[in-house]
């Protein structure tokens, strides 16, 4: 079975710009398709640590002494780096989202196509907080909020309130439970659309992503060397967008400030100032890259 087909592999690979006895780290090792191919790029003298914070994706990993995994989440990857003995790498990918293999493994709970399918959502299966933790237990406000930012949702505030009245009978605790419960927002002939949006909501909060990509690309100006690449794929355009403005202006939010001369002092250069998204082909044979979209950036200070 495949785990999951990497997207923009070859993209990717040239955009990390390895060399062959480079320090690279790959934090969403997932199926290992991207993880293989840097090694095959690799020296004897070169490295890849792979880290992945569902201890699964890590039993795909490759015996090769080359590679050196880790069980954990990217936001403490500084942390993992000293314990392996690095201050500094040459090259750092991650591949945002879910894998094809957590999509397709109903019991994880992360699509809406399987009612039975517990609200689960946890990207690490030891994590505590779960999906259904955030429908049943968050408030009101809290719910509405999530929809607005993290699903775009134009009808937050209905589909906060329906889920809060829905669960004072019995707990949510299924994903056919929390659809019935909001039928009532649901679109007609728009039904795949809105669902994706209400479940991509409940699992950026279940995993608390944005706050983690956050945390990823402030430690990466400390953690690459001088020309060194850190390669994002995104697939929505929250993480895009925070990508975009930290390679741009080395923060999440705002234009960075210019000194008396005009001058800024940014920490990456934006390789590709337009957005690499999948090839007609690569879409007709991996239709999970359709919506993929990557980024480079290069330190330059």
């Amino acid at each position: 079975m495949i785990y999951h087909t990497p997207a923009l592999l070859k993209e990717t690979i040239e955009g990390l710009k390895i060399r062959p006895d480079g320090v690279y780290v790959d934090v969403t090792f997932g199926g290992g398709g991207h993880s293989r191919a840097i090694i095959e790029r690799l020296s004897a003298k070169g490295c890849l640590i792979a880290l992945d914070q569902d201890a699964d994706a890590l039993k795909n990993a490759p015996d090769d002494k080359r590679l050196i995994k880790q069980q954990g989440n990217f936001r403490f990857l500084k942390h993992y780096l000293r314990h392996y003995g690095f201050r500094k790498v040459d090259g750092i990918l991650a591949d945002l989202g879910v894998s094809s293999h957590h999509f397709d493994e109903a019991g994880r709970g992360f699509s809406f196509r399987n009612a039975d399918a517990p609200l689960d959502m946890r990207m690490n299966a030891l994590a505590q907080l779960t999906a259904k933790d955030v429908v049943n237990s968050y408030k009101e406000d809290r719910l509405r909020e999530i929809f607005a930012q993290y699903g775009e949702l134009p009808d937050a505030a209905r589909l906060a309130r329906q889920i809060v009245v829905a669960r004072q009978d019995a707990q949510i605790e299924q994903s056919g439970q929390l659809i019935e419960s909001i039928g009532n927002c649901i679109p007609r002939g728009a039904e795949n659309k809105y669902l994706a949006k209400v479940f991509q909501a409940l699992r950026i909060e279940t995993n608390r992503e944005l706050e983690n990509l956050k945390s990823l690309l402030v430690q990466c100006v400390e953690l690459l060397h001088q020309g060194g690449r850190l390669v994002i794929i995104a697939y929505h355009s929250l993480e895009d967008r925070l990508t975009k403005n930290f390679f741009k202006n080395g923060m999440f939010e705002g234009v960075a400030e210019k000194d008396i001369y005009g001058n800024v002092d940014l920490p990456f250069r934006a390789v590709n100032n337009k957005v690499i998204v999948p090839t007609e082909e690569e879409i007709a044979s991996n239709s999970r890259s359709r919506s993929a979209k990557l980024r480079i950036g290069e330190r330059i200070s």
